[in-house]
């Protein structure tokens, strides 16, 4: 199996979809490569495409304070897209436009080997669970996938532009990331921890 940065070398000059066209440059995903904890999007925004990392806008920063709200470090976890270029005026991927991207999602969970993931919105819940799965349905649940914690919840754009910091989904994400930090520390701890050994 390759390392996650030759995958990474490799995806930055794709060409399986129409995205590829109109992009600045491929958005591969950023953070710990051996996390236990992962962060699934939808897609790369303006910011973004720009700077090559996901979650660098608005919803980036909110992500980032829901992180340390339970005392996570951002460079402690993964976050990724199902997608990996930024669709036009940031509309919804097509159909063939996630299945051009599959491969590399799949690639790099199974590079990372998260035991938790997080999916956040629509598009990455429906990529893990399945595509008849509405966000407000499951969200602050847990789900076993593929020997996995599966927990979807709100996307944080959907928390911007749906009425922010006083909306009742803003009380969900909070409620969702204790969840999350609940079902990371009921994680079995590594053998060198059970032995003694740090």
């Amino acid at each position: 199996m390759r390392t996650l940065q030759e995958a990474a070398v490799e995806a930055s000059t794709c060409v399986r979809c129409r995205l590829s066209q109109g992009r600045t440059q491929v958005v591969y995903g950023v953070g710990d490569p051996n996390a236990d904890l992962m962060f699934i999007g939808e897609a790369p925004g303006f910011h973004e495409d720009k700077q090559g990392e996901p979650f660098v806008g608005a919803a980036g920063q909110l992500l980032n304070r829901m992180l340390a709200e339970v005392e996570i470090a951002r460079d402690r976890v993964y976050i990724n897209n199902v997608i990996l270029c930024r669709p036009p005026g940031n509309r919804d991927p097509l159909p063939d436009e996630v299945e051009a991207c599959t491969p590399w999602l799949t690639e790099r969970i199974d590079l990372i080997d998260p035991s938790l993931i997080v999916t956040l919105g629509n598009w990455a819940t429906r990529f893990v669970l399945g595509p008849q799965v509405s966000i407000s349905r499951v969200r602050g649940q847990r789900f076993p996938w593929k020997g996995r914690t599966v927990i979807p919840t709100f996307h944080p754009a959907a928390i911007l532009h749906g009425g922010g910091e006083s909306s009742n989904q803003m009380a969900a994400l909070r409620a969702d990331f204790q969840l999350m930090k609940a079902a990371l520390a009921e994680r079995p701890a590594p053998v060198e921890e059970q032995l003694g050994l740090f």
